[in-house]
């Protein structure tokens, strides 16, 4: 690939980074982990922008590196027997205030307080399953993410979505 093409999967990545943040946050559990993981994940794609295929995904391929990022500093914080403290608040981000009306804003803030317990308290390869998914990604898309089959996306979105329904039981009408 020449140095231009680079420059353009560079520049077209850019436009992910909100998708790539929220995916980060949700991984890490922690904003300042998060943008660690965002930056990680552009300076690994600047450096290996070359060897991008054009026309390949190129938000599966910065999903995938951010992922491998995000495991990589687990591995390495295990091994250093370094202790990782996880943000376990669940207060998440407030819903917009719909009309103005104070009780409506009280009642979607806490069923997004549920919500976002419900997500933070499944196991990280259902959470991830879960925020991909969320994400828009297509199954073949988060496969190629995970490397793993296909089969398997459909297997762990399937119980992932079966535990948040049981979680959330109490929102069904």
């Amino acid at each position: 690939m020449a140095k231009g093409e680079a420059d353009e999967v560079i520049r077209h990545a850019l436009a992910h980074a909100d998708a790539l943040y929220n995916f980060a946050r949700w991984l890490a559990r922690d904003s300042v982990e998060a943008e660690d993981l965002v930056q990680e994940t552009y300076a690994r794609a600047l450096s290996a922008a070359e060897k991008f295929e054009p026309g390949s995904n190129l938000k599966a391929w910065l999903f995938r590196i951010l992922r491998n990022a995000f495991i990589d500093r687990r591995r390495r914080s295990q091994r250093e027997g370094s202790l990782h403290v996880e943000d376990l608040d669940s207060d998440g981000e407030r819903a917009e205030r719909v009309l103005g009306e104070l009780e409506l804003d009280q009642i979607r803030a806490l069923v997004a307080e549920d919500v976002s317990a419900a997500v933070h308290a499944l196991p990280e390869s259902f959470r991830t399953i879960i925020l991909l998914d969320l994400e828009g990604m297509t199954e073949p898309e988060v496969a190629n993410v995970l490397g793993c089959a296909m089969g398997t996306v459909k297997s762990r979105l399937s119980r992932a979505r079966a535990v948040l329904r049981e979680r959330l039981a109490a929102y069904r009408p």
